[in-house]
């Protein structure tokens, strides 16, 4: 089976680069060595992210969060990327959006910031017409082997945007390039969250009035079903969730995280892409690191997209939203992914289970193009 190329809707990738210092430039298991015996794995796990795994894994286009969390939200005093208010919130958001500049301005081979439909078709052709190759190296008795490598797209998404002054604001971050904006992440003043089982405030349909006329794309991830099913009749812009899984098959049915059946259909019925996220937890009931006979598999991930596929009649509303370094890491996801790289093995699970060609095309990176197609400026 030839690689497929990947886009993958959630990383956080600033949030991690800013508060322990790592460089996505580095493959993920030098990440590993140099973090060994660190705080940093207690408190973030082992990444799974790194270029060269980006490589490998033919993950073409990535969404990158800008992450800042109210504080007194969690964490410790080691929190970089944490606010008292609207000030403090600015500043460090635009740090990270600094982050995501000199990481494309100054490794353009590896990285490059998208903000419209040219620049995503111009990241994507390449990917699209031949995969990438990273061979192992050489021995003294064989030539080098060819190397073929794509720079990887960054789309900036806004995870949490309670730390805006008023709504209006959300114009300033729009100019900066932020495209895709999730207003809740813990709890926000502007709709309910799964923590906070409410719907949407005045400020809060505010807020979705001024991005829908910027073109925004509104992420509904972390939103309570109140709020969702707020926004499917609402916001009239392009709507998606980006790291969210099935709470049916997770068997509990008062954790709002994750998406009724009624918030799927009526999120298909907006021709929404919702991403799947393989922490174990979020994959599977009863979930543990620490039992071998609790643990997830690629046919859990699997389960999840099937669920949604079942209800929406088609593979066109399903895609990859690995939340990935977002507050853990390996060993904590699917037993199979040692790193993003090993996305690609996720292929032939699907077809196992009666996909075809096309449509696993469309499950790893298709229905997340036509998504930002549809909400991306021209040029």
């Amino acid at each position: 089976m030839s690689p497929y190329w990947i886009i993958d809707a959630h990383q956080d990738m600033a949030y991690n680069a800013l508060s322990f210092g790592r460089d996505y430039l580095l493959s993920a298991a030098e990440t590993r060595r140099l973090e060994h015996n660190t705080p940093v794995v207690e408190r973030n796990g082992h990444t799974m992210l790194g270029w060269p795994e980006f490589q490998r894994g033919q993950v073409a286009l990535i969404c990158a969060t800008l992450f800042i969390a109210p504080q007194g939200s969690g964490g410790g005093s080691w929190e970089t990327q944490v606010y008292r208010d609207a000030r403090q919130a600015e500043s460090l958001w635009q740090g990270q959006i600094d982050y995501y500049r000199r990481l494309a301005g100054d490794h353009p081979d590896h990285f490059r910031l998208v903000t419209n439909r040219t620049e995503l078709a111009d990241t994507l052709a390449p990917w699209m017409a031949e995969p990438a190759e990273l061979p192992p190296p050489a021995t003294e008795e064989q030539e080098p082997a060819r190397r073929v490598t794509h720079p990887v797209g960054l789309v900036l998404i806004m995870e949490g945007a309670g730390g805006l002054k008023e709504p209006k604001q959300i114009e300033r971050w729009w100019e900066a390039g932020v495209r895709i904006v999730g207003p809740v992440w813990s709890g926000s003043r502007f709709c309910g969250s799964n923590m906070e089982p409410s719907s949407f405030t005045r400020e809060g349909l505010e807020l979705l009035e001024v991005m829908a006329g910027l073109g925004m794309t509104l992420d509904v991830s972390h939103m309570s079903e109140k709020a969702v099913l707020q926004a499917v009749d609402a916001y009239e812009g392009n709507i998606v969730a980006t790291h969210a899984n099935a709470r049916a098959l997770l068997k509990h049915p008062e954790d709002e995280r994750h998406l009724s059946d009624l918030c799927i259909r009526r999120l298909v019925e907006r021709e929404a892409v919702i991403g799947i996220l393989p922490f174990g937890k979020f994959l599977r009931p009863g979930w543990t690191s620490h039992d071998a006979a609790a643990l997830t598999t690629f046919d859990h991930i699997v389960a999840h997209i099937d669920h949604i596929c079942q209800i929406a009649g088609a593979a066109h509303h399903v895609g990859l939203g690995s939340d990935f370094d977002g507050g853990w890491g390996w060993p904590h996801a699917t037993v199979e992914l040692n790193s993003i790289a090993d996305f690609q093995k996720l292929a032939p699970r699907l077809a196992a289970s009666g996909y075809n060609e096309r449509e696993i095309g469309l499950i790893l990176g298709e229905n997340w193009r036509a998504a930002l197609e549809r909400s991306l400026p021209p040029a």
